[in-house]
C-alpha cells in the first residue's frame, strides 16, 4: 500500500501527548453579607479586635460628630490600629454600617416572654425603640436607608413576632406590621431632630401654614388649625400617634 507521505518529505517526529496543566481551583466568592462571613477562622493568633469593639468605636464617633464622620481611618485610629489592618475584620465601609446597626439593636432589653397583652407590649417596645433613636441621632436615617438583619436584629424580630402572635395574623402580615411599626418610629425620631435643629425653620413653617389656612383656599386645613390647640408635648404626641399605629396593626385585614 503506498505511503501517504511524500517520498521527498523529511520524516516528522511524532508529538508526545502532553496533558493540560492542572487548573487552580477558583476560590469561592466571599459572601456579600458580613453575617455570612466567619468572624475568625480559628487559625493563627487571637485577633486584637472584635466586631463588637469596632462597632462600639464607630458608634462613639457617630454619636459625637454624626455618621459622615465615621470612616475606616477614624475607627482604626480610635482603636489604635492601622487603617489597612481594620479591613481584615471589616472588608468595607458598608459592613461597618451593618455592625453599627446591629450593635444599636443590641440595646433592646427584651423580656424572656411577651405578657400576652399585645397593645401593652408594643407600647413598651415602641418607647424602647424611640429611646435608642434619641441616644443615637444618626440611627433612624440609617435604618431607613440600609435595613440590616444581624443577630441582634433577628432577636428583635423574633420578639416582635412573638408579641403579635395573639392577633391571629399570619407571619407575613406580622412582618408587614413590624415594618410599619418601625417605620413610624424612625420617622417620628427624624421629625424630632428636624424640629430641634431648625427652630427658625419650624417657626416659619407654622407661620406659612397659618397664612395658608387663613387664605380661605384650604377650608379643611383652616378647620384643623382652629381645633388643633397648642403644640403637643413630644412624648404625648408620640403616644397618641403610636396608639393609632398599634390599632392599625391589630385590625384584621383581608388576606391576613
Amino acid at each position: 500500500m503506498p505511503s501517504s507521505k511524500s517520498p521527498t518529505s523529511p520524516e516528522q517526529p511524532e508529538q508526545a501527548h502532553q496533558p493540560p496543566p492542572p487548573q487552580r481551583p477558583t476560590p469561592p466568592e466571599a459572601p456579600e453579607l458580613i453575617w455570612l462571613r466567619p468572624e475568625r477562622t480559628g487559625r493563627g493568633p487571637r485577633p486584637a479586635h472584635s466586631r463588637e469593639s469596632i462597632a462600639a468605636a464607630a458608634i462613639v464617633i457617630a454619636d459625637a460628630e454624626g455618621l459622615d464622620a465615621v470612616s475606616m481611618r477614624r475607627v482604626a485610629a480610635a482603636l489604635g490600629a492601622g487603617t489597612m489592618s481594620l479591613y481584615n475584620y471589616v472588608p468595607k465601609k458598608e459592613h461597618l454600617l451593618d455592625l453599627m446597626l446591629d450593635a444599636a439593636a443590641g440595646e433592646y432589653r427584651l423580656p424572656p416572654e411577651p405578657t400576652g397583652d399585645v397593645r401593652a407590649d408594643l407600647t413598651s417596645l415602641g418607647h424602647t425603640q424611640l429611646a435608642i433613636f434619641r441616644r443615637h441621632p444618626w440611627l433612624p436615617a440609617l435604618v431607613l436607608a440600609r435595613p440590616s438583619i444581624g443577630p441582634n436584629a433577628l432577636r428583635y424580630t423574633d420578639h416582635f413576632l412573638a408579641v403579635t402572635a395573639p392577633t391571629g395574623l399570619a407571619g407575613g402580615a406580622r412582618m408587614e406590621a413590624m415594618a410599619m411599626f418601625n417605620g413610624f418610629i424612625c420617622q417620628f425620631a427624624q421629625y424630632e431632630q428636624t424640629a430641634a435643629a431648625g427652630a427658625k425653620w419650624q417657626a416659619e413653617m407654622i407661620g406659612y401654614l397659618t397664612q395658608a389656612a387663613m387664605s380661605g383656599n384650604y377650608p379643611n386645613l383652616a378647620q384643623a388649625f382652629a381645633t388643633a390647640g397648642p403644640p403637643a408635648d413630644p412624648d404625648q404626641a408620640f403616644d397618641r400617634s403610636m396608639d393609632r399605629v398599634i390599632l392599625a396593626i391589630l385590625a384584621p385585614t383581608t388576606g391576613s
